[in-house]
């Protein structure tokens, strides 16, 4: 496995508050980095840290060069056009000439099961429906690390599992994907590692079967055994 992303000794600074807090971390291809943690831990800055779009205060931030990213946000924006012009869109300011752009969207829109809605106004779409176009609106754009934030919040049950079955799909077609996630169950079906931040620091970094089987955990962190374990305060 190749190094994709390094962060050394990285703080985070909004204003007054410090939102990441000396941060060491390393991403290798093909990860599936889940970050976990309770509201205002830090998850959301870390992955918008690692994806560029924060400027850390202090510390490095390493990358691959050549290793093309997307990220999916908790509640994706919708453009007021129609599901394929979304994905199109994305690929034309790319540089892609827009019969091709086009072409490869409509693909896109099949790769998530999305075809028959091509020509509906984004917005109209469900919630579920809408999720997986912006993994469609990611996927087209043929990234080699897939950031999301709580991908699947604000979805029901069937649309949580069609975009966990999709981010499942790309993980073994070689992605890699670094996810924040509530959803402990979501991050044993879809994570090979996990990482724990509290206040902005990380007290625990495993794979994820010794995270989940406590004893390893135990010796790591005892906050995010009771955070496991939901009697943190």
């Amino acid at each position: 496995m190749s190094g994709l992303i390094q962060l050394q000794a990285v703080d985070a600074q909004f204003g007054a508050v410090r939102a990441l807090a000396g941060v060491d971390l390393r991403v290798t291809q093909g990860e599936r980095l889940a970050v976990i943690g309770s509201n205002g831990s830090g998850k959301s800055t870390l992955l918008r840290v690692l994806h560029g779009l924060v400027k850390p205060a202090r510390g490095l931030v390493l990358r691959d060069g050549v290793a093309r990213q997307a990220m999916v946000f908790q509640r994706p924006h919708m453009l007021r056009t129609s599901a394929l012009n979304n994905v199109a869109l994305g690929l034309w300011i790319r540089g892609t000439r827009w019969r091709l752009a086009r072409e490869r969207a409509s693909q896109a829109l099949g790769r998530v099961g999305l075809g028959e809605v091509a020509l509906r106004n984004a917005r109209a779409l469900s919630g579920g429906q809408q999720q997986r176009l912006a993994l469609a609106r990611a996927w087209s754009l043929e990234p080699d690390v897939l950031f999301l934030d709580e991908p699947t919040s604000s979805l029901d049950p069937h649309a949580k599992r069609e975009v966990e079955a999709l981010l499942a799909e790309f993980a073994q077609a070689g992605m890699t994907l670094i996810f924040a996630s509530h959803n402990l169950g979501q991050v044993k079906r879809l994570a090979t590692r996990v990482v724990y931040l509290e206040h902005g620091h990380v007290l625990a970094d495993l794979p994820v079967h010794e995270f989940f089987n406590g004893l390893r955990l135990r010796e790591t962190s005892v906050e995010a055994e009771l955070f496991l374990r939901g009697e943190l305060a």
